[in-house]
């Protein structure tokens, strides 16, 4: 009767014991999903077109990048792809972002190119340990870089420049990288003739 008792004991210390393991792991297995690295994608909108004046939309040039950005992006990750996608309130950045929001089944989320800044530490807030595309402008894409943490050097981004495409890593513990990759038609800087 005693031993049967025992025994009793044991089974039900060795199945706690093993449901501790259990949630631990599983505990764990949440805490270093949650604390994933984060990954930006940033590109300035692709060419624009001439007219409307106002608020353009793409050049035929620029509808041939964001093809090309929708294609290249299609692989990058071989898991799940491109999580969220963000663009500035105007035309040229959505409609560059649609080709890869549409192939991703995304709706472009806007973000406000008055406060970049806060804008980056939102989206990476909201999207923590996910892909994240952003289409900005010219001006909008080193202050949000550094903002991350990033590469203080990023370059002037020419006029006619459209082929960037900023990849920042966020490690949840360690230093964001920042790498510059190129896509679509290249750029050639123009010439001075003098």
């Amino acid at each position: 009767m005693e031993r049967q008792a025992r025994r009793r004991r044991r089974r039900r210390n060795r199945t706690l014991s093993l449901l501790l393991v259990i949630t631990a792991c599983i505990g764990l297995a949440w805490f270093f999903e949650s604390q994933a690295t984060t990954t930006l994608l940033f590109v300035r909108h692709a060419e624009k077109a001439e007219s409307p004046a106002e608020n353009p939309g793409l050049s035929t040039a620029g509808i041939q990048r964001a093809l090309e950005l929708e294609r290249v992006l299609a692989d990058l990750d071989v898991v799940a792809g491109v999580d969220a996608i963000y663009v500035s309130q105007y035309r040229r950045t959505v409609d560059t972002a649609r080709p890869a929001a549409r192939a991703a089944g995304l709706d472009p989320r806007p973000f406000d190119v008055s406060n970049v800044e806060q804008a980056v530490v939102d989206i990476v807030e909201r999207h923590k340990g996910k892909i994240v595309l952003i289409v900005g402008h010219s001006n909008t894409i080193a202050p949000m870089i550094a903002e991350l943490g990033g590469s203080k050097k990023v370059p002037e981004i020419g006029e006619d420049e459209y082929d960037n495409l900023y990849i920042v890593t966020i490690p949840w513990f360690g230093k964001v990288k920042t790498l510059r990759l190129k896509y679509g038609a290249p750029y050639v800087p123009a010439t001075d003739p003098g």
